[in-house]
């Protein structure tokens, strides 16, 4: 019978000890090159017409609303980062469908009731949902996304919208990667950064981070030698090896041939690979008959399931399937072999983006003025399989600091980084 190791390799698995870091993050800087002059790339490098520059008055206030799930947010971030007066209601459109104004109502409610309580006239507003940026801090929405049901709004400029029917004085609209980055602003007081990230890595994937070009930086009118925050849907990156459970994952997803990076690192996914992976070897004979036809019996996996699994931890009061199938302890323990590989490869394809964004924003040469990355999301902070921050730090001190002498730092968590990353935008 084939060890796990060979299983995977024979599939087109590259494990986190076969992968090439140096070629991937070759492949990952030229998709990045290509994106930002427009050629064709699995990486869209959208300009986000918003930079860092400039130092953030303690005791400043914003407006902020946080539009992104089934809930959206209201409050008035400060700096220091705090968040009061916050207010959560469903967000329009989750609860059947609405018109146009029954979209912005409460958006407006939530503006007007905010308004006397901010040192600044600018509202923030995180909207992820997916859109089209402007120079002027606006959003086109090109079309929904997480069920909402408000198809007249498809098109419109959001953040225009907002401030025609709620008197606001201006509107600063950006997405929660670019939020999550310029949270990192709200925590770096006297600390000295060259540059920033942001990265979110939970149910899905993404990064954006400041790029320092003058043709970019003309687009949104900035000082050529100025720089401009860039949202990198890195989730679509394409260049990393896949293997036929890869392959059967993105077949049976809703969107195939989309997002082939964050399938192999995003908790939407993770749970659906180990399942492939399981099937395949139950078929090979890998597992007793028993346990072959427990997971052959199963229709999905959930992420939490196989993570849970694989560190052999039981949550409180939640029944797992995997514990059930692989009663066995020698059938659990081919299992774990098996999967524990899925988060290791995952922390490593981590690693590497964020050192070719680290790269290339071109900061980190001085040890005194890292650049700062804020990473945000469960799958990054909650997987037990592997100590996976941990993991993705050591990968990253050899593929910057070690081979490239590019210092970084993981700035402490951010609690709410996209709330308090739209209220500085409105600040900045």
């Amino acid at each position: 019978m084939k060890t796990p190791e060979a299983f995977l390799k024979d599939g087109g698995f590259v494990t986190a000890a076969d992968t090439d870091r140096q070629a991937l993050l070759g492949a990952f800087l030229s998709e990045m090159e290509k994106g930002l002059r427009g050629e064709k790339s699995s990486l869209l490098m959208i300009p986000a017409y918003v930079g860092v520059d400039g130092k953030i008055p303690a005791g400043s206030k914003a407006a902020v609303l946080d539009a992104g799930g089934t809930n959206f947010r209201g409050g008035i971030v400060s700096i220091p980062p705090a968040i009061e007066e916050r207010r959560n209601q469903p967000m329009p459109g989750t609860k059947g469908a609405v018109d146009v104004e029954g979209f912005y109502a409460p958006f407006v409610s939530e503006v007007k009731r905010l308004e006397g309580l901010a040192t600044v006239g600018k509202v923030g507003w995180c909207f992820s949902y997916a859109a089209e940026a402007t120079p002027d801090l606006d959003a086109r929405l090109l079309h929904w996304t997480k069920n909402i049901e408000a198809p007249e709004i498809v098109g419109q400029y959001v953040g225009r919208e907002l401030r025609e029917r709620s008197g606001a004085k201006a509107v600063a609209v950006v997405n929660d990667t670019v939020a999550t980055l310029l949270a990192a602003k709200a925590v770096e007081g006297d600390r000295s950064y060259s540059s920033y990230i942001g990265f979110i890595l939970g149910t899905g994937t993404n990064t954006a981070y400041v790029e320092k070009n003058a043709n970019i930086a003309k687009l949104s009118g900035l000082d050529p030698d100025g720089s401009m925050i860039i949202n990198a849907e890195s989730g679509a990156f394409d260049k990393a090896p896949h293997s036929v459970f890869d392959d059967a994952v993105d077949a049976k997803s809703g969107n195939p041939g989309v997002g082939l990076l964050e399938k192999k690192i995003a908790g939407g996914y993770l749970g659906s690979l180990g399942l492939e992976i399981y099937k395949a070897a139950s078929k090979e004979g890998m597992f007793s008959q028993k346990a072959a036809a427990a997971v052959s019996g199963l229709g999905s996996l959930e992420t939490i399931d196989f993570d849970n699994f694989c560190a052999s931890f039981q949550k409180p009061g939640r029944a797992n399937p995997l514990d059930a199938a692989f009663a066995d302890p020698d059938d659990a323990k081919l299992a774990k072999r098996l999967g524990v590989p899925v988060f290791e490869r995952a922390a490593v394809l981590t690693a590497v983006q964020l050192a070719a964004f680290a790269i290339k924003s071109g900061g980190g040469t001085d040890e005194s003025a890292p650049v700062a990355i804020n990473a945000d999301g469960s799958t990054y902070y909650k997987t037990r399989a592997i100590p996976f921050a941990e993991t993705v730090k050591t990968e990253l001190d050899a593929l910057l600091v070690k081979s490239r002498n590019v210092h970084y730092e993981i700035v402490p968590q951010v609690e709410d980084a996209p709330m308090i990353g739209a209220g500085i935008a409105a600040m900045l």
